[in-house]
């Protein structure tokens, strides 16, 4: 990998340079993290193995599962460690194994939750045809593009980055490396390319929300002809859903649909 301005390495400034806010933040990412990982392991490893769990919607959960625990391992294992840490360097090539790693697990995670929508919207509004429609092929190939999304999502980003000259100096205003905090420390105009950050990350989380909340309001008009009991257990599952939905989709937008020069606000939303 060629090194634009024989750049190799770049420095975080992470969330705080107080040492005792670092110990407060060590234990408390150490924990939601080991919460968060355990929690999908569980729920992996359940639908794995129970043979009663078999259906579609088990089947997205779990590899929902899987994405999200190597999502947040992409990130949260260094955040972690420099928790404690003065200096807190990386390679270049390791900031760039940590972007387009990130950005590969998030694509996937993104077209899996709308995928999930779909399966909920056929189970609903369409439960007579729903076992014709969601057939293992059909959720195994939904799964694979979303897997194929994710890839092309995170080589756009990484080719954007790639061609950037970085002259100085090389510290960088974030917990994690991440294309709005490079973008601040190349040397040259970055305006078109933050405009195509834009286009690939911040106007496709806009879409799939757009598309994941259509979605949602055919169920909820649907379940107008349900009975009440059909109804609540359908609220049940969806508002779960949608709960992670918004959680998960707000703090994409909100970092990569604004410009970088807002950067300390992003830097506090990105833990999200």
């Amino acid at each position: 990998m060629e090194i634009p301005y024989n750049v190799t390495e770049f420095f975080m400034l992470g969330l705080s340079q107080n040492p005792e806010v670092q110990r407060v933040l060590f234990v408390a990412f150490l924990t939601i993290y080991g919460i968060t990982a355990c929690g999908n392991i569980l729920i992996v490893i359940t639908i794995t193995f129970r043979p009663t769990l078999v259906s579609p919607v088990h089947f997205f959960l779990a590899n929902l599962s899987f994405t999200d625990t190597c999502y947040s391992s992409s990130t949260a294992p260094r955040l972690i460690a420099d928790s404690l840490q003065e200096v807190r360097a990386i390679s270049y090539e390791g900031c760039m194994a940590q972007l387009s790693g990130a950005h590969v697990f998030e694509g996937a995670e993104i077209i899996l939750l709308t995928v999930m929508a779909y399966d909920r919207y056929v189970a609903i509004c369409k439960p007579l045809h729903y076992m014709a429609v969601m057939t293992r092929h059909l959720c195994a190939l939904l799964v694979g593009l979303a897997w194929l999304g994710g890839f092309l999502h995170s080589l756009a980003q990484l080719l954007l980055v790639l061609q950037l000259p970085f002259c100085g100096p090389h510290v960088i205003n974030h917990f994690v490396c991440d294309l709005y905090p490079l973008l601040e420390l190349a040397c040259t105009d970055t305006s078109v390319i933050g405009l195509l950050v834009v286009a690939n990350s911040g106007v496709s989380c806009l879409l799939n929300f757009l598309l994941l909340a259509a979605s949602y309001l055919v169920i909820l008009r649907s379940l107008r002809s349900h009975s009440a009991e059909g109804r609540r257990r359908a609220l049940s599952t969806c508002g779960a859903h949608f709960t992670a939905v918004a959680v998960f989709f707000v703090p994409c937008m909100f970092t990569y649909m604004r410009p970088s020069s807002t950067l300390s606000i992003d830097k506090n939303m990105a833990v999200f």
